[in-house]
């Protein structure tokens, strides 16, 4: 058996893959479930977080597990098979185990060095202990990423290269201030109870909020995380609960806002983060007005190679928009509207897409000067069709992030913070567009990380787990031909026994001093004879390459398989009370 292990990060997908492919509390328990009852695996455990799902399996079959493990991941994260492979990776073996304690160390984290994923590897350990999908390889496995991690977190500094998600989410909310500054005085609204969130209100308070509100869909845990903040000396912050039917309310008064549910949609729509600040901001249509509709408000000028050819048309003959079913208001100096400029169509859905197209390919075009045609109305119909079949796939167009460089007119101060730490998002992206608002999201939080500088200490990290993935796969060698060492040193102590039962046939006059003379000369030859030979092909398993040792002793010998995998039984028997003992804290 082997271990494999499947799985899509944000490292490999984009943000809209990630957010589709999310695995609930029950999801996770029938993946399990379903993959150790598949034929090419014996054991399972799933890592799942807000940016990552990972399966782990023993199999037996490389090609058949790869292909059953990704078939189990797409039937459980509702994203079809074809449209998650091209993000799907694979590491097997050597490299599975080099995966799983790069991640335990924090190196493939979004922020590197975070610490919060070692709860989240022993959570995962847990379930699958819990539902006896993890056997031996997996809860070896487990537990040493464990240790491997807190080895890094102990012998270097790990921690100085990076922050947790919380940390770092805020300090890009500060946007370069000192973080226990910018925080100070502030009324911040924690959305959601669970260990995120909890990390982002105690964060808070002890950057010096002066009141953190918690709103949670279960009211007692959102009350005992207040208590917990009341009581825990952070300064004096103020803490209280409330329901998710205050939080609208409770967001005209906050200034910082962290939400991380376990939501499949939207918890804060573009509308009700628009009316939060709408009373707040001076000049309220800067920086894109807080009317977050699409096609509301002015429409950002067209980008792209398409738009950059456009023609201009003088001030005196702007195109109207008469019976264009969106409402889209003329712009003044601009051709026309194109679909090139995807941030105006953002969030639509598929039939206004599908009614906008019908309009640009019917409705009378104006011509630049000189009589050239500004644009192509069959190109823009065929693009908003394309957009249209894609609205009506994914629910809606895409935000585009990073268009090309547009003249804006200055966006007014934020006076209101949102942190999104979700995923599937739980505020909508589209809050990026209104001014008073700054939004930071996981996609914000993975662009921004990208960038980080690499301390030394990570170079160190990725010595030791070198250093551990060598030291874990010699010993899951040795450990592999130990039954089979284990059975031939069995087989010949019942030769032993063997023989002399028919030495004492021979000689019935034997009395007991000889005979325990006799029983021990031939054991300690025997002894003699295999203990080179034995302790030699363990040597020689452990190094790469060594599994076929194994085979060859069981070939030279004779050995029976059926004895040998008894062996192995046997030893995960008396395993598993250690196993069991060793859900706590690794």
């Amino acid at each position: 058996m082997s271990l494999l292990v499947v799985g899509l990060s944000h490292r490999s997908a984009p943000v809209s893959v990630l957010e589709r492919a999310t695995l609930g509390a029950d999801a996770q328990v029938k993946l399990l479930q379903d993959t150790v009852a598949a034929e090419p695996a014996a054991e399972a455990a799933v890592l799942a977080t807000c940016n990552r799902i990972e399966l782990y399996a023993d199999v037996d079959k490389f090609h058949a597990g790869v292909a059953e493990l990704s078939t189990l991941l797409a039937q459980h994260s509702g994203v079809g098979l074809d449209e998650l492979t091209p993000y799907l990776y694979v590491h097997y073996e050597d490299r599975a185990v080099h995966h799983l304690f790069s991640v335990a160390c924090g190196l493939d984290s979004m922020v590197v060095g975070e610490g919060q994923i070692l709860g989240q590897i022993k959570d995962s350990l847990a379930k699958a202990q819990d539902l006896h999908t993890a056997g031996r390889l997996l809860n070896d496995l487990f537990q040493q990423a464990l240790r491997v991690g807190k080895r890094a977190h102990s012998e270097t500094g790990i921690d100085r290269a990076g922050q947790s998600l919380v940390t770092f989410g805020l300090e890009q909310l500060a946007a370069g201030a000192d973080v226990q500054v910018w925080a100070r005085g502030k009324k911040a609204l924690v959305i959601g109870a669970g260990s995120m969130s909890s990390l982002a209100a105690a964060t808070l308070a002890r950057a010096g909020v002066a009141e953190v509100v918690i709103a949670n869909r279960t009211a007692d845990r959102a009350e005992r995380l207040a208590s917990i903040l009341n009581d825990g000396g952070d300064g004096e912050v103020l803490a209280r609960a409330v329901p998710m039917g205050a939080v609208s309310g409770e967001l005209t008064r906050a200034d910082v806002v962290v939400s991380c549910t376990g939501a499949t949609g939207l918890v804060l729509s573009a509308e009700a983060v628009a009316a939060a600040v709408g009373g707040r901001v001076p000049d309220a249509g800067a920086g894109g007005g807080l009317d977050a509709r699409p096609g509301a408000g002015r429409v950002p000028p067209v980008f792209g190679s398409g738009a950059a050819q456009a023609a201009r048309l003088p001030a005196d003959s702007a195109t109207t928009e008469e019976n264009c079913p969106l409402d889209l208001p003329s712009l003044q100096g601009a051709a026309d509207f194109s679909v090139l400029g995807e941030g105006a169509v953002a969030g639509m859905a598929a039939a206004e897409l599908e009614q906008h197209a019908a309009w640009v390919e019917n409705a009378p075009r104006p011509q630049a000067r000189g009589g050239a045609a500004s644009f192509d109305p069959a190109r823009d119909a065929e693009a908003i069709a394309a957009l249209a079949a894609l609205a009506a796939t994914v629910g809606r167009i895409p935000e585009r992030r990073k268009p090309e460089p547009v003249a804006e007119p200055p966006r007014p101060a934020p006076v209101l913070f949102l942190l999104d730490l979700a995923m599937p998002r739980d505020i909508d992206a589209a809050a990026h567009r209104l001014g008073g608002v700054r939004l930071v999201d996981i996609e914000s939080l993975a662009e921004a990380s990208a960038d980080a500088p690499m301390a030394a200490d990570v170079d160190q990290v990725r010595r030791i787990v070198a250093d551990e993935v060598a030291a874990f796969g010699a010993a899951l060698r040795a450990a592999h031909i130990t039954p089979t060492v284990v059975a031939l040193r069995t087989m010949a102590a019942d030769v032993v026994a063997g023989e002399i039962a028919r030495l004492e046939g021979r000689l019935p006059g034997l009395d007991d001093k000889h005979r325990a003379e006799i029983t021990q000369t031939v054991k300690r030859v025997v002894d003699k004879l295999l203990h080179a030979p034995t302790v030699r092909v363990k040597q020689l398993a452990a190094e790469p390459g060594g599994a076929g040792y194994a085979d060859a002793l069981r070939t030279l010998f004779d050995l029976d398989q059926e004895t040998v995998d008894a062996v192995s039984r046997a030893e995960g028997a008396d395993d598993e009370p250690e196993n069991s003992k060793d859900r706590g804290p690794a």
